[in-house]
């Protein structure tokens, strides 16, 4: 199943009801359904409309967290870098690091073991190993204030995380799922061999019964208050929501390197190419205590990443030169850290089997929901007494099958296929859609075939791909989520694409349209 409407009156039944359409719901339905087991997933707004459209984009172990003692942690994320590298190379891309030495932060003796330990914790087959370089000979160096003279590279990879979210709804209706996006659930109530379950859609209009046999609660930032306000259960768990933000400026150099730059608080920020004419800041941590969704970066935070980036560039940024920004809520396992830095990005699966299992998701990072996944479907097909193994780590996710897992190939032989699409537009396709591009394409041979340009560089036939395979349903989930279009775009731009999209009745049809969310404002 890929979309199932909401009709009221509507009653169905499943193995697996999950709650919450980010990362580690996603990713949960992928798993269970291959698995056998029949789901459906609710999401109250867009597919990564929250948390996992606001993280800093790296698939990564978290060099920082060696520093903090957290190994385990590190060795767990380093590990599963290289299965997703393999899993989505359209999508998850290599992405070395250069970390300029300020001798008076850390001694280079501790950076030089703490990166020793990054290269060996887990099993590296893809990435090349850290080393030290001179600055004055490195292209990185070039546009860095000049009293910095040393620094080490290390690798990582990189990826559009909203896209990562969707690969692994799209994956998990393939298998059979259903995907309900702008819906949610009202109340759950436990029985002794299921749950009931009441679902509404966001704006009010239609409201069905779900009969699940196991209830996941992967909601994110709101893993607790679903817990107290849509069931009548309890955790001895707590997250704490501690917000991130970044900044997105012009583009600040012109390699291919990242940055990773020590600050004097010892918090790390890091400056990353993006999107081909920007450069991607960030990213802060500070306590947060309100609601969890439409968050706004705040002034400081932006005073904050201005002044990190400009004590190792030459070229100066303020606020004036920010073009975009986002902020969104981390939902980490509290482990009562004084720091808000140093809380665990580690997770905790509570499973609560005192009748019908519900299981609940406390933590987490975007690096790790693979392997959070395959625990949380272990645990739910022990509680439920189903026989099937994992399925996962050796998968590719849609798109991700290309020739020889080689994105230059598969770029020369798009090329080939497609010449007449313009290159950015066909390098585009390419890195958001792999393989899926000749799904997205049909029978066009022309660039007339491929319909309306709706906007530059954005043809009838992609909208129609989104609306029709992706979930979206507003500018918004397709100019920021689904794409990132709107970086390069007019700002009236997705007030012409809803006004578009209304016209011809695409974005509500079988589900519920919806303007909240997004990647910031």
């Amino acid at each position: 199943m890929l979309h199932m409407p909401l009709v009221s009156g509507m009653e169905k039944t499943c193995d697996l009801l999950v709650v919450g359409g980010g990362i580690n719901g996603c990713g949960i339905a992928r798993d269970a359904a291959g698995r056998g087991l029949s789901v459906i997933l609710c999401e109250q707004d867009d597919l990564a409309a929250h948390t996992s459209s606001a993280s800093t984009k790296l698939i990564h172990g978290g060099l920082r967290y060696l520093e903090q003692w957290h190994f385990r942690l590190v060795r767990k994320a380093l590990q599963e870098r290289e299965v997703l590298l393999a899993s989505a190379p359209h999508l998850i891309r290599p992405l070395r690091f250069v970390m300029p030495h300020d001798a008076h932060l850390r001694p280079m003796l501790q950076i030089r073991a703490g990166l020793f330990l990054y290269d060996h914790l887990a099993r590296r087959k893809r990435l090349a190993a850290s080393r030290a370089i001179d600055l004055a000979r490195h292209p990185a160096g070039a546009g860095l204030n000049p009293r910095l003279h040393r620094g080490f590279i290390y690798s990582d990879a990189w990826t559009d995380d909203a896209r990562l979210v969707v690969l692994n709804a799209r994956d998990a209706a393939e298998h059979g799922a259903a995907v309900m996006t702008h819906v949610r659930c009202e109340h759950a109530e436990r029985r002794a061999q299921d749950w009931r379950v009441r679902l509404q859609s966001s704006d009010g209009s239609s409201a069905a019964i779900v009969y699940a046999r196991a209830l996941v609660n992967a909601a994110g930032p709101w893993v607790g208050s679903f817990l107290h306000e849509r069931t009548t259960l309890s955790t001895h768990r707590t997250v704490r929501l501690v917000k991130g933000s970044h900044i997105i400026v012009p583009q600040l150099f012109r390699h291919r390197f990242a940055y990773i730059f020590q600050n004097v608080d010892r918090r790390i920020v890091f400056a990353i190419p993006y999107e081909r004419e920007f450069t991607l800041i960030g990213t802060t941590d500070v306590e947060h205590h309100g609601p969890p969704q439409d968050l706004q970066i705040s002034d400081a935070e932006v005073d904050y990443l201005c002044a990190t980036v400009n004590r190792y560039f030459i070229t100066q940024i303020g606020a004036a030169d920010v073009v975009y920004s986002y902020a969104g809520v981390r939902p980490l396992l509290d482990d009562e850290s004084a720091d808000a830095a140093k809380v665990t990005r580690d997770y905790a699966l509570e499973l609560d089997s005192r009748g019908a299992p519900i299981l609940s998701v406390f933590g987490g990072k975007i690096t790790t929901f693979r392997r959070l996944a395959e625990e949380a479907v272990d645990t739910l097909c022990r509680a439920l007494k189903v026989d099937a193994p994992p399925w996962t780590r050796l998968a590719v996710l849609p798109g991700g099958d290309l020739p020889g897992a080689s994105m230059a190939v598969f770029l020369r032989a798009t090329a080939r296929r497609f010449p007449w699409l313009p290159t950015a537009v066909r390098e585009r396709y390419v890195s958001a859609y792999g393989t899926r591009i000749q799904r997205l394409i049909g029978s066009a041979r022309t660039l007339a075939m491929m319909g309306e340009e709706v906007l530059p560089g954005l043809y009838e036939r992609e909208i129609d791909y989104l609306c029709g395979f992706e979930w979206a349903q507003s500018a918004r989930d397709i100019l920021w989520r689904r794409t990132k279009l709107g970086l390069h775009l007019p700002p009236d731009s997705e007030a012409r694409l809803d006004a578009w999209l209304a016209d011809r009745g695409l974005g509500v049809s079988g589900q519920f349209h919806s303007r909240r969310g997004g990647p910031g404002r």
